[in-house]
């Protein structure tokens, strides 16, 4: 059993180790606001914070978030009061919206580092297969 806290919450999972956390976040809990998209850190759907710290989930394995606080879209806050998802709302950053938890969740981990307006935009390098950077950089321009 490996025993994670995910969104303030403590589970014990039964998963083999390895297993990268993405997987267990959808399938085991049935968070799936955190989305799976190329699986090699690149295109950063999988974004979580972890203790903070920005993570890509396809590729952090299970066993590395114990003992540590794992944040997906679903924790970030219960009513989308987050300035990030504020900022998304007020832009209508979203087309399909796939890859937006990432990317909201990629700017709140910079916003709780100190970081701000361009220095967020200069972090962020997620793929938006709709092309809605405009609208990302409109929104993230504002906090």
């Amino acid at each position: 059993m490996i025993a994670l806290n995910v969104n303030g919450k403590n589970y014990n999972v039964d998963v083999d180790p390895a297993t990268p956390l993405l997987w267990v976040l959808r399938d085991v809990l049935g968070l799936t606001g955190t989305k799976y998209g190329c699986g090699i850190e690149v295109c950063g759907a999988c974004t979580v914070m972890i203790d903070g710290q920005r993570e890509h989930s396809c590729v952090f394995d299970v066993s590395s978030a114990t003992g540590k606080k794992v944040v997906t879209i679903e924790g970030l806050s219960v009513d989308r009061s987050h300035p990030a998802q504020q900022a998304w709302i007020k832009h209508q950053v979203p087309q399909c919206g796939y890859c937006q938890p990432g990317m909201i969740m990629a700017c709140a981990s910079a916003m709780q580092a100190g970081h701000y307006g361009k220095e967020i935009l200069s972090e962020m390098n997620h793929i938006c297969i709709c092309g809605t950077y405009s609208r990302i950089k409109d929104a993230v321009g504002e906090l």
